[in-house]
């Protein structure tokens, strides 16, 4: 079962259901948690993890061979992303923009463009206690993290009952990568304005990628309750609420998990799972899957 955590924005409390959830379930269950916020990880703050291993991310860029090279212009021409320029008699390549579909190279008249590899982020991987751990990091200065982000689904482990994936806030590329492949994506939202607009603008993109959905909605009574009215409109279950605490504050400043900290609220997120497994369930026995 594959569990993604995801929010249209940052700060809603992703991070919290993520490792409360995780945390909460390993002690019976063979669990592996997967930080795909591969920009600002911070899942190992709550978790503490033993790191076992790492490795490097890499992508191939195009390197041209000016001696080889007529200036046809064939390679920025199909350049997507605008990673090749020809100007005059001058090749310029931007491997920060190169997204290493290979394309140049392949289409280059002259075979003048070959491929070499850039590291733009690491994967790290280990345990917390019984919990399984793996994180992404983009390296300083990088805009791709999708490929981190691939790398670091590769090594969920297909032996685990669970893996639960804290995906980047918001609703680009990166979203959509860590979410692709879920059974579930666990919406966390908090009831204001703002978090409504996310909700809606993440509930659109999930079911564009055909997940079934649910709502966490965290920081209960700080706003009003347009959000819930939202959800019973467009048939989204509320699977949690969270109510707004200074207690959870204080603990998430401290880098505490909330179960760690308030052990009762364990029941909630095992609660939370069993909805979880049981929407998941009724899902696969749905006709039109």
């Amino acid at each position: 079962m594959v569990i993604s955590v995801a929010s249209g924005q940052g700060g809603t409390g992703k991070t919290l259901v993520a490792t409360s959830l995780a945390l909460s379930l390993s002690a019976d269950s063979k669990v592996q948690l997967l930080d795909c916020d591969v920009e600002e990880p911070n899942d190992h703050v709550f978790l503490r993890p033993e790191i076992a291993g790492s490795k490097a991310v890499s992508i191939l860029v195009p390197r041209v061979d000016e001696a080889k090279c007529t200036y046809c212009g064939k390679c920025a021409q199909v350049c997507a992303y605008h990673a090749t320029a020809v100007l005059g008699n001058h090749v310029l390549t931007f491997p920060q923009l190169c997204h290493g579909c290979g394309a140049c190279c392949y289409l280059c008249p002259e075979k003048a463009i070959t491929e070499e590899s850039r590291q733009i982020g690491v994967v790290e991987w280990g345990h917390s206690d019984a919990l399984g751990f793996v994180q992404g990091r983009l390296a300083v200065g990088e805009a791709m993290a999708p490929p981190v982000i691939r790398k670091v689904k590769e090594y969920a482990n297909k032996d685990d009952t669970v893996i639960i994936i804290d995906v980047p806030p918001g609703t680009s590329c990166p979203v959509v990568e860590a979410i692709k492949g879920s059974d579930l994506c666990l919406l966390v939202t908090e009831p204001t304005p703002f978090g409504l607009n996310d909700l809606a603008l993440a509930v659109e993109t999930v079911r564009k990628l055909g997940i079934a959905c649910g709502v966490v909605l965290n920081r209960v009574g700080v706003g009003d309750n347009k959000v819930e009215e939202y959800c019973e409109q467009e048939s989204i279950p509320i699977l949690l609420t969270i109510p707004l605490d200074m207690e959870i504050a204080r603990l998430y400043s401290r880098g505490i998990a909330l179960v760690a900290g308030i052990p009762l609220s364990k029941s909630s997120f095992l609660q939370l799972f069993d909805k979880i497994a049981e929407i998941i369930d009724e899902r696969s026995r749905s006709p039109e899957r």
